[in-house]
Parts: C-alpha cells; structure tokens; sequence
C-alpha cells in the first residue's frame, strides 16, 4: 500500500472530512477521493461510506487507519535511524576466523552492545573462503578475513574490502631450534630444507605461501601434513614431527615449541573487514566496523589510520595498497 495514501486516511479519522483533509494536505478534494478510491481496492474492503453530505470511516477503515499509524511510525524510525538520528536497532550477522575473536572480535562486540543494547550481533565461525560465500549469499553481513602480502588475491566486485591492520607471521619449530628473537634468515630457512612442513587440508593459498617463502631460501618444501587447527598444529611441531607459518595472534608458548619472526620472508597476514557494498551506511553495521577497527588498533601492526566507515556514516573509499586483495583459509 502506497504511504501517502496511508497518512490520508490517519489524516481522515482525525480530522473527519474530505475538506479538512485537503486543507491540511494542500490536495484537491477531487485528489484526495481518488486516492482513497485506490486505497480500497489495494485493501480490498470498503473504508469509507456516505454521511449525509460527507463521508465516515467503516470498521475496516478505521481498523486499518490504526495500522496505518504503526506502519508509518516505523517507517520514520528507519528513516531517522538510517539518517543517524535516534538509537540504532537491529541484528548483524558477522562471520569471522577463529584467531581474532578473543582479542578483537569479543571486546568489540561486548562494547557495542553495552552501548547500543538495541544492536544484536550473531558470530559465525569460518575461514575466509566461506566467508565470502555466506557475504555473497546475504547469510552474513560483515565478514573478518585476510589474505597474505606473498600470495594477494582480488575479492569478487560484489564486495568492498576495508583494511583494518596486519600482523606478522612466524615460523613454528621444535624447541631446540636458534632464538625466538632472530629473525629467520634465507640460510637459515635453506637449512629445513628436508624437514616435514606443515599445510592445512584446503591446499589452497597457504600452500603456495610456504612455497613462494621457501622457494626465496633456494628449495621446495616437502609439505608432509595437513591440519586445519592451530592448536594441533602446534602439537605436531612439539612432538617434533614438522614445522608450520604461525599468525602471531595464533602462536602461543608452549613447552617444545619456538616460533621465529619470517620477517621479509614470509610477510604478513593482512585482516580486512569485508561487507557489502551497500550495507556500509546501515549504522549498526557501521557501528560494529568502527569498533573493530578500534579493538584492532591495540593488537594489530599498520592499523589503518581512519575507521572503516568514519563517525557511522557513508563508508570511506578503500584504502591502503591491498584494497582488491582477497581470501586466504587460516590453516
């Protein structure tokens, strides 16, 4: 039902006749009749009758004249809400990986809905890749990925990247191997050169990141396993069975395990906020992207030096120099 029409009649039961209605709405009365004569066939009932020299609501019209004040009550809420007035209100489905939940993810979050409580947020846990499918689908609608500086990918045209930080990667060995503190030389990284290196099951982009990286040493790596979790990933190099590219936020201490910075040999993990491109300017979707960029600029490097959509409003152009890189699975 068309809204204009809706507000004739709320303006009908108000005021109580065609003249009045017309002289508030600065409508002919020839106008406004029409108008209500669509409005009964698009209702399908008889809303007005005759009364004497004018005319009366019926049942039906007064009934739907109530409906007509919610429906056009709520939409001016949205309106002023998507204008930036009024509390915003409303569910965002984030999809995100599982090494940023703790320290940006969850703060984020908790903050948001102690300030806007009206904002639900629903977490889903996935890798990048489905990420984007799920972004794509309309299942979900912001999404925490990151691609690799060795190994850039372009994200489908249907989305819009913002990139929120970086972070260095490290090589995870047994305990035994040289100090933390040294970042990894191409010597030293030629000397794992017969080692069993470890990949997740996907095969995908960090495959070819350990072999650009270990191809710059002067050998190809002999990828022996692949596991998907971190965690076991960091028990296989403890038991001393291979080694494996570590996220920092991902590297934790533990007993039988050294992690190395690759430095310039391996890179970095690059996290972006990716979204629709025009689900930016719904506030609880930017609001939520301001306060992950602003939980990211503690843990992360090289955190963007503008929030992804400034002051909650329109979303600022793509920035930094990956903003068409894409997916990478976190192996």
């Amino acid at each position: 039902m068309d809204l204009t029409r809706l507000r004739l009649l709320v303006e009908l039961e108000r005021l109580g006749t065609m003249a009045a209605v017309s002289e508030t709405t600065g409508m002919g009365t020839s106008a406004v009749s029409k108008h209500f004569a669509v409005l009964e066939q698009e209702a399908g009932a008889q809303l007005l009758a005759p009364d004497g020299r004018r005319v009366r609501l019926t049942p039906a019209g007064h009934r739907l004249a109530r409906h007509a004040v919610d429906i056009l009550a709520r939409v001016e809420a949205a309106r002023a809400e998507l204008a930036g007035g009024g509390e915003p209100v409303g569910r965002v489905e984030l999809v995100t990986f599982v090494s940023v939940a703790a320290p940006i993810v969850l703060p984020a979050v908790r903050r948001l809905q102690d300030e806007h409580p009206g904002i639900e947020v629903r977490l889903i846990e996935h890798e990048p890749d489905e990420a984007l499918e799920l972004l794509q689908s309309g299942a979900a609608d912001l999404g925490l990925v990151y691609d690799y500086s060795l190994v850039p990918r372009r994200f489908p045209d249907t989305l819009t990247l913002r990139p929120i930080g970086t972070e260095p990667l490290l090589l995870s060995q047994p305990s035994g191997a040289p100090a933390t503190s040294r970042i990894m030389t191409r010597r030293r990284l030629l000397g794992l050169a017969e080692a069993s290196w470890i990949a997740n099951s996907r095969g995908s982009d960090e495959d070819e990141l350990v072999r650009r990286m270990c191809a710059g040493a002067g050998f190809a790596p002999r990828i022996r396993h692949r596991i998907d979790n971190l965690e076991i990933v960091e028990e296989v190099v403890a038991a001393g069975m291979g080694v494996g590219v570590m996220p920092k936020l991902a590297a934790v201490t533990r007993r039988g395990v050294v992690h190395s910075p690759l430095g310039e040999l391996g890179g970095t993990r690059r996290i972006s906020l990716a979204g629709s491109t025009g689900g930016w300017a719904w506030r609880p979707i930017a609001l939520l992207a301001r306060y992950l960029w602003e939980a990211a600029r503690g843990v992360l490097d090289d955190t963007a030096q503008t929030p992804p959509v400034p002051d909650g409003g329109p979303a600022a152009p793509p920035a930094g120099p990956y903003g068409g890189a894409g997916p990478l699975g976190e192996g």
